[in-house]
């Protein structure tokens, strides 16, 4: 009777081996129809929102697509997420904003570090897994504005 759950446990693990294994071309490097690129300058207003910027391009796409962004700041290895933008992706080259307001007081003028993220929601059974077109990181100064 001890044998069933194990079988069971055995069989999940599988499933998400499998599941792991599907979405791992997801990682795949971009082709040069599908980029994302950061702005050297971001913006920080006094009440601390962060402005982020740049372009991306993208095609053939069957879900969703985002432009997602980050930023750091000094020796820091708190990243803060700063807004989404649903993207438009014909193959063409368009501008995207994120805009957020991390902690108070967690970034201020100076130096960052941004990360932006073009990445699709694709249907893979009942679940929607992250297939990622593209990837920059990018230093930057965050301006006052």
């Amino acid at each position: 009777m001890r044998l069933r759950p194990l079988l069971g446990a055995a069989a999940g693990a599988a499933l998400l081996l499998l599941t792991g294994t599907a979405a791992a071309p997801a990682t795949a490097a971009p082709t040069p129809h599908e980029a994302v690129t950061v702005d050297k300058v971001g913006k920080i207003a006094a009440d601390g929102t962060v402005t982020l910027s740049g372009t991306y391009r993208c095609q053939s796409t069957s879900g969703p697509v985002f432009v997602s962004s980050s930023v750091s700041q000094g020796a820091s290895t708190t990243s803060y997420g700063i807004g989404g933008t649903r993207a438009v992706c014909d193959g063409a080259k368009h501008r995207w904003v994120n805009e957020g307001r991390p902690v108070p007081g967690a970034l201020v003028p100076g130096a960052a570090h941004v990360e932006a993220t073009l990445m699709e929601l694709r249907a893979f059974g009942v679940a929607s897994l992250p297939h990622f077109h593209a990837v920059h990181e990018q230093a930057v100064t965050l301006a006052k504005g």
